[in-house]
């Protein structure tokens, strides 16, 4: 299959990325990226004109190789919904030949979604990483829920089991997708799930251990029917939530943001979280 100028920008952007290709430095020539790709010299230039659209190059010419952006000359990234800033990020992670995501959220709503279209590309062979790796973390489910709550006094376990239901079924549509990578491309997919003893009052999302995406869940109320009984709510909306970028590369503050997280993340993971099944008879 011929390689696109997304797969080449993709690539590219990725080296830029993880540090490979330093900003101020100038890129390989568009002759040598034709050989490299395999693909012909306007197909590199288009895969250029993306990237310097995003302003990770300058320079960007028929005769001259194009240079990497300085971090400095780059305008931080703004903060998007969830699903636009996931998805985008989480598209570009996968062309990285190691791919590694971490999440800390309420359900994995949100991740199932974003993850579809990565898939998708190696499915059509846009992108195909040597290896995926997905470790998140969720409430457990013997914990009482800060939220989604009754906002009368008291618990309900209907709303519980709802929630528990969901949780499960989103973990388990997410391991399977992933899994069939394995059988159909031969990708080394891991993926696991740990439970956390708290509702987590944010989502965190870690790519490859060079970016972050950082979001607050907000609480309102809102009514759902049970059992033809309208319970009012305190709850959140995850997939409206706004995530706030962090990159490495990105300046001191973005760095040490992402690095941070990692830590956090790790710490959690290797500590007080515990062993998640996502059966619906099985604990925690």
């Amino acid at each position: 299959m011929e390689t696109s100028h997304r797969t080449v920008a993709d690539e590219l952007r990725a080296r830029i990325k993880d540090g490979s290709l330093q900003p101020g430095t100038r890129m390989p020539t568009q002759e040598r990226l034709a050989r490299e790709f395999g693909v012909e010299r306007g197909t590199v230039r288009q895969a250029l004109k993306i990237l310097q659209e995003e302003q990770l190059l300058t320079h960007v010419t028929r005769g001259v190789p194009a240079t990497v952006a300085d971090v400095a000359a780059r305008p931080a990234a703004a903060p998007q919904s969830t699903m636009v800033a996931l998805a985008t990020r989480i598209d570009a992670a996968f062309a990285a030949p190691q791919v590694e995501i971490d999440a800390l959220c309420l359900k994995s709503a949100s991740l199932n979604l974003a993850l579809s279209e990565p898939i998708r590309g190696i499915h059509a062979g846009r992108m195909k990483p040597a290896a995926v790796t997905v470790r998140v973390l969720l409430p457990s489910r013997d914990i009482e829920l800060a939220f989604p709550t009754p906002v009368a006094d008291g618990t309900d376990g209907r709303l519980h089991r709802n929630w528990l239901d969901q949780r499960n079924a989103q973990g388990q549509v997410l391991r399977s997708n992933l899994l069939a990578l394995r059988a159909s491309h031969e990708i080394d997919v891991t993926v696991e799930f740990r439970a956390l003893p708290f509702t987590p009052p944010v989502k965190l999302y870690l790519l490859n251990g060079a970016e972050a995406l950082f979001g607050y869940y907000l609480i309102g109320r809102r009514e759902e029917e049970f059992d033809h009984e309208s319970l009012e709510l305190f709850d959140i909306q995850g997939t409206q939530s706004t995530l706030f970028p962090f990159a490495q590369g990105a300046g001191v503050r973005d760095a040490t943001f992402v690095e941070q997280s990692q830590l956090w993340f790790d710490a959690i993971w290797n500590t007080i979280s515990s062993p998640l099944s996502l059966a619906a008879d099985a604990a925690p």
